[in-house]
């Protein structure tokens, strides 16, 4: 036989023996292929082995049962160890994970159920069969990413891992803010100075109908409760896009809307590269309003600004070696948080950022969203926004940019966070306590996650009543969100010097999880654990939401299927797809969390 034809057998052979992990049919949408990356460039990636069958399922199991009101193990959250148990590989997966990358001159670093390594270009498309390029996201400042449209790795390895990352995954993560209500400057006459607007054990239907402030909301939801003594019980917001929540807004803030919070501040952990840049000239207004609005609901509980690095160019340091370009913000902050303490992790934790769901690789979104589990596990309640474009923005999928589909968000559609919508309130508004869904409350079914066990009976009614409207558009089977809303729009923010309304559900996240930590400070006070993962609880207690039944959230904007008008997911009677189970009747859910407490 001929040499070259050894050779093309052996390629053949090779080839063959490779699986493609992940594949993309074009450079996704808004990004711009810059350039070829050179080939001693440095690169730094990350593999998540496969843990072990039988424990993904026992763990499943275990999360749910101590979530589920009623059940023998509700409240036995985990410890950081207890959870490794489960989630630790098999001894075959890291020896054949870490043989298969020193066969490429590559020395890993094992982390539990990860394998980190910094190498070139070059041999990072040798081993992954790939060709990595920088692209830039041309309607974002931050700089270009280090990507690949698809890789591959042996039938051997690929047995032993999810995913190997930042590789596909390109992303467009935002701020959940709506460009119906997003910004606009506020007079300072017009926001309430002090509480005297508002009577104790009273709920004015009106009282946030022209500019939100924590009096309004309070009023609102009748949240009158106060911790005696916040104790070990913490509340956590994420920041991204080098957004940094400014002390001397928040301070402000105190002055004006919160007196009896004046001297409370938050504290700043830096994650991935992050920073706290407290004379940053950058847009910060996100991040003030989660500050903000956290502590307008829940004070005295101490707060938690994670800074979350990950985006564009970053210098490699002796701390942070990763190369330019090839951070992934998600993975690292949640890697951080899987690293902490028991006794250092939040109860509560808000994030306002998303970004459509398909634009996420799906071993990238059932990755991140078990190690949303992971945190339930460990008695933290993660809520997310549910995002601001009704059905949808474009409304295409994005396989081909032409086909119709609705679109879900990311990570709002996990099954392991909360997700919460948007309403706003409307003078006149027969039920629902004055609120109304807002117009562009983003809400939907997953492409990626099974519709849950918990809310089956609850969205199945709202299927059962729509029947086949939108049937071709959508995932009937995929799990639902928002699971619950909040206000949404007009809310009174301190940016940068001067007052500003901020609307979004990037504004309603903050305050059902400021809700949720004022629960879990009463149930420390009364000797029981964190509520934790909370979507059993919430659907097995939806008498303590205010059911919004009008209202709608729109979008597909310009799809020849729906008209000028687009495309409406309608508020109604029981969970939809808009507004979820409703929103928080305070009193109550007190009485449920911990009973015998009193609302005042």
């Amino acid at each position: 036989m001929a040499p070259s034809t050894v050779v093309l057998l052996l390629a053949v052979a090779v080839a063959a023996s490779a699986r493609v992990m992940d594949s993309l049919a074009r450079v996704p949408k808004g990004w711009e292929q810059r350039r070829t990356a050179s080939l001693e460039e440095p690169i730094f990636l990350r593999v998540a082995l496969k843990q072990q069958r039988e424990r993904v399922h026992a763990l499943d199991q275990a999360v749910l049962e101590l979530s589920t009101p009623g059940h023998p193990n509700y409240g036995l959250h985990m410890t950081r160890d207890e959870l490794r148990s489960y989630t630790a590989p098999s001894s075959n997966a890291v020896s054949a994970v870490t043989a298969w990358l020193q066969q490429h001159a590559i020395q890993p670093v094992v982390d539990h159920d990860w394998v980190s390594f910094t190498t070139t270009v070059r041999h990072a498309n040798e081993l992954l069969n790939t060709e990595f390029s920088w692209y830039q996201y041309l309607q974002s400042s931050g700089g270009p990413a280090l990507r690949a449209l698809s890789y591959s790795v042996p039938d051997h390895i690929a047995a032993h891992i999810d995913l190997v990352q930042p590789t596909t995954r390109f992303g467009n993560i935002g701020a959940r803010k709506s460009s119906i209500f997003d910004m606009y400057p506020l007079e300072l006459d017009i926001i309430p100075d002090t509480k005297a607007n508002f009577v104790a054990g009273t709920t004015d239907p009106e009282a946030c109908a022209s500019t939100v402030t924590p009096d309004c909301l309070r009023s609102l939801y009748n949240i009158h409760y106060t911790p005696a003594a916040p104790g070990e019980n913490k509340i956590a917001f994420a920041s991204f896009l080098e957004q940094y929540a400014q002390y001397d807004d928040l301070k402000a803030f105190e002055q004006r809307l919160v007196p009896e919070a004046v001297g409370m501040n938050f504290t700043v952990e830096l994650v991935n590269g992050g920073l706290n840049n407290q004379g940053s000239m950058v847009d910060s207004s996100e991040a003030n309003l989660d500050a903000q609005y956290i502590l307008g609901i829940s004070h005295p509980i101490p707060i938690v600004e994670y800074s979350v690095g990950g985006r564009g160019p970053l210098v490699p340091t002796a701390n942070q070696p990763n190369p330019p370009g090839s951070n992934e913000p998600y993975l690292e902050f949640l890697l951080h948080l899987a690293a902490l303490p028991d006794a250092a992790l939040p109860q509560t934790l808000s994030t306002s950022y998303g970004e459509e769901e398909q634009s996420v690789p799906r071993d990238y979104a059932l990755k991140v969203c078990d190690m949303f589990k992971q945190l339930g596990a460990r008695g933290v309640s993660v809520l997310f926004a549910s995002g601001d474009s009704g059905p949808g923005d474009a409304c295409v999928r994005n396989t081909d940019d032409a086909t119709t589909w609705f679109e879900s968000t990311f990570p709002a559609g996990c099954p392991w966070v909360t997700a919460v919508g948007g309403t706003t309130t409307t003078t006149g508004v027969t039920g629902g306590g004055g609120e109304t869904a807002v117009r562009f409350s983003s809400g939907g079914f997953s492409m990626y996650h099974e519709q849950p066990v918990w809310q089956r009976a609850a969205v199945g009614g709202y299927l059962n009543c729509i029947g086949e409207v939108y049937a071709p558009y959508f995932n009937r089977s995929g799990r639902g969100i928002p699971d619950v809303a909040a206000l949404a729009a007009r809310f009174a923010v301190h940016n940068q010097g001067s007052w500003t309304s901020i609307g979004g559900t990037s504004a309603a996240s903050p305050v059902v999880a400021g809700i949720v930590a004022l629960l879990n400070a009463a149930r420390k006070a009364q000797g029981r654990p964190p509520l934790g993962f909370l979507n059993p609880w919430l659907y097995n207690n939806s008498a303590a939401f205010t059911d919004i039944t009008t209202g709608s959230g729109v979008g597909c904007l310009g799809r020849n299927e729906f008209g000028w008008q687009g495309a409406a997911w309608n508020a109604t009677v029981g969970w939809d797809p808009v507004t979820g189970l409703g929103t928080p009747l305070f009193d109550r859910l007190l009485e449920l969390a911990a009973p015998g407490t009193a609302n005042a």
